[in-house]
């Protein structure tokens, strides 16, 4: 089985990596500078989207939102599609999913919707949790071809619903981790021992993997991206827009949208998600009013 990779950014390159020690494994990616990993791992390297179509028989996308994807569906890219495999990763609306499924199918191809969860840590561990959505038996031959990425593959059902069942475990994700950093900004202002008050957090029941992962990078100010703040605010906004076309009541994850948004504004996109913490240490009135 020939596999296929696009889009080799915080996830998408040890994911990659981990393919390419199961299978043979050709990539592509829109800046060069990303290659080299994946070729000491023995990918091979496609000029174009199309060419990487034509070496593959599935393909795995994980590109950053839903503009990237309009840059590469051509007409070339599309023709090549036939008998072909499009598991998608990444985080983007129902509706473009949606789309993006009938035009694969119109194409010829197959289509697998498959957001995970987990930032890069479990992505190197071959520990994400996919969520997968599309015909049931395409589902089922696909499974085999996750394996090396994930820990658990859940069939959440139709097209859409594996982006829903994300958008959910998202919300917890994305609000827990804004209030873990105001935690910490918190003990900060009040002039706390932070290694001590981390050691009681670590301690405590509502303590995780994901949760000390946290706490450390925090009490030493390592702000590299496990999940980037920009990644984390465009999938709030998904979430928002979700929630809206439901009428559900989700406050939390709209003000979480506008704190990283501040992040962002204060040139904070390529750091960790919990780098919100800089902007709780310092901030004024960030919140507002829910969107109509």
């Amino acid at each position: 089985m020939r596999i296929g990779f696009m889009g080799l950014g915080v996830m998408g390159t040890p994911m990659a990596l981990n393919l390419a020690r199961k299978y043979p494994l050709t990539v592509w990616n829109r800046t060069a500078s990303k290659y080299p990993l994946v070729r000491q791992a023995g990918a091979e390297v496609a000029e174009t989207p199309r060419a990487l179509v034509d070496a593959s028989d599935v393909v795995f996308t994980m590109l950053f939102n839903e503009a990237a994807f309009q840059s590469i569906l051509g007409a070339e890219f599309m023709e090549g599609l036939r008998g072909k495999t499009i598991i998608n990763t990444s985080s983007v609306s129902v509706s473009f999913s949606q789309d993006l499924a009938d035009q694969v199918h119109q194409a010829g191809g197959h289509f697998i919707e498959m957001p995970v969860s987990g930032s890069k840590v479990p992505a190197e561990q071959g520990q994400l949790i996919g969520m997968i959505a599309g015909e049931p038996s395409v589902a089922e031959r696909i499974r085999p071809l996750v394996e090396p990425i994930t820990k658990n593959a859940v069939y959440c059902g139709e097209i859409g619903t594996g982006l829903k069942t994300k958008y959910a475990v998202n919300l917890y994700l994305i609000t827990m981790t804004a209030g873990l950093a105001e935690s910490m900004a918190l003990a900060r202002a009040q002039g706390l021992d932070i290694k001590a008050f981390g050691r009681v957090l670590d301690a405590g029941p509502m303590a995780s993997a994901y949760s000390k992962l946290k706490v450390a990078k925090m009490i030493d100010q390592d702000w590299s991206a496990q999940a980037a703040i920009k990644d984390c605010y465009n999938l709030t906004q998904l979430i928002d827009s979700a929630s809206d076309a439901v009428h559900a009541h989700s406050p939390l994850i709209h003000l979480s949208g506008l704190l990283y948004k501040q992040a962002i504004e204060r040139g904070l996109g390529d750091h960790d998600m919990i780098a919100i913490e800089k902007v709780l240490g310092n901030t004024v009135n960030w919140a507002g009013p829910k969107k109509n």
